[in-house]
C-alpha cells in the first residue's frame, strides 16, 4: 500500500532530523547537522533491505517515489537558503570554505569524467583523432 511507503519516508525523516539535532548539539552547533542526509541514507538502506526481502510491494515503492519527488526539491531549497545566510553571517572563513569547495569540485570534473567513461570510448576517440590527423 502507498501508505507504507509514506510511513517509511516519515520515519526515516523524523529519525534523520533527530539524529541531526543530536549531532549538532554534540559538536556545539545549535542547528540540525546533516539530518536530511541521514534521513536519505536511512531511506535508501532500509528501502533496499525491505525490497530484497520482498516486503515492499509496488504500491509502497510508488508512495516513497511520490513523496521523494516532492520532498527533495523542498529540502534542497531550504538548505540553500540556510547556506547562503550562514555564509553571509559567518564571515570570511565561510566564504573561503565555499569558494574552495566549488573550486575543488570544478577541478575534479575531468577526473570524474574519465572514471565514468568505459575504456572503449577513450580508445575509439583516440583512434578517430589519429585518423583525422593522417587525412
Amino acid at each position: 500500500m502507498i501508505i507504507y511507503g509514506v510511513t517509511l519516508l516519515a520515519v526515516c525523516t523524523l529519525t534523520g532530523v533527530a539524529l541531526g539535532q543530536i549531532l549538532g548539539v554534540l559538536i556545539g552547533i545549535p542547528a540540525n547537522v546533516g539530518g536530511v542526509g541521514i534521513a536519505m541514507i536511512l531511506l535508501v538502506v532500509i528501502g533496499h533491505t525491505l525490497q530484497q526481502r520482498g516486503v515492499l510491494d509496488l504500491k509502497s515503492e510508488q508512495g516513497i517515489e511520490f513523496f521523494s519527488a516532492i520532498y527533495i526539491p523542498v529540502v534542497v531549497a531550504m538548505a540553500a537558503k540556510q547556506n547562503v545566510y550562514g555564509a553571509l553571517t559567518g564571515g570570511p572563513m565561510a566564504i573561503t570554505a565555499g569558494v574552495t569547495a566549488v573550486a575543488i569540485g570544478f577541478l575534479l570534473i575531468p577526473l570524474i569524467d574519465k572514471l565514468g567513461r568505459p575504456s572503449n570510448d577513450h580508445d575509439q576517440l583516440t583512434q578517430t583523432t589519429e585518423e583525422q590527423r593522417h587525412v
